[in-house]
């Protein structure tokens, strides 16, 4: 009986040990090389302060053209844009008008450190969808951008081609082409920034 009993003890005793040597709830620490990779991903760098000059607000002039060879349709507006989330975007909200219809939007521009490029994103009033971007380069005060949109005469994804110029601290330049109908590209619109004094 008693050399029962003190089995049963030294087994009790060794299983709480063990329990403290290894409670439930204690998780595996995170590899330095992972926590390093994430800090390195997350936060904003000298690719994000590039995108300092398109903070503030703006007076805008926008030309379209619906097809090669039309006439430009012109239109005005301004567009606010401020960082977010921490420096990490800029987010962009435009107001104007577009052949006398009232014209909103929002998009936002930022630099993922992971796929060591700048993207965008669109979204207005005069759709449902949103307009992607990502950058094929840059040279100097200019940046050139690959976007894709649903067209909504065939709802297939139609590609575009996007410059921005940074003229300098007061003046910006975005142009964009689109496929014409022959499938060449042609310049569909040009809005220029003004910096709000």
């Amino acid at each position: 009986m008693r050399k029962t009993f003190a089995l049963a003890t030294l087994l009790f005793v060794c299983l709480t040990v063990a329990a403290q040597d290894k409670p439930a709830d204690k998780k595996p620490p995170m590899d330095p090389a992972m926590m390093d990779a994430m800090m390195k991903a997350a936060m904003p760098g000298p690719a994000h302060k590039v995108l300092d000059s398109m903070v503030g607000t703006w007076d805008t002039k926008v030309t379209s053209w619906m097809m090669p060879g039309a006439d430009p349709i012109s239109g005005t507006g301004w567009s606010e844009n401020k960082w977010v989330l921490g420096g990490r975007f800029v987010e962009q909200r435009f107001k104007g008008d577009f052949m006398g219809m009232p014209f909103e939007g929002i998009g936002y521009t930022g630099y993922d450190n992971v796929k060591k490029h700048y993207f965008g994103s669109w979204m207005d009033n005069m759709g449902t969808g949103m307009m992607t971007s990502v950058s094929t380069g840059s040279s100097g005060n200019t940046m050139t951008f690959k976007g894709t949109y649903a067209d909504p005469m065939t709802g297939k994804d139609m590609t575009i081609d996007e410059k921005v110029t940074m003229v300098d601290n007061d003046h910006t330049i975005f142009e964009m082409w689109s496929p014409g109908p022959d499938g060449k590209m042609f310049k569909s619109m040009e809005i220029q920034y003004t910096r709000k004094k």
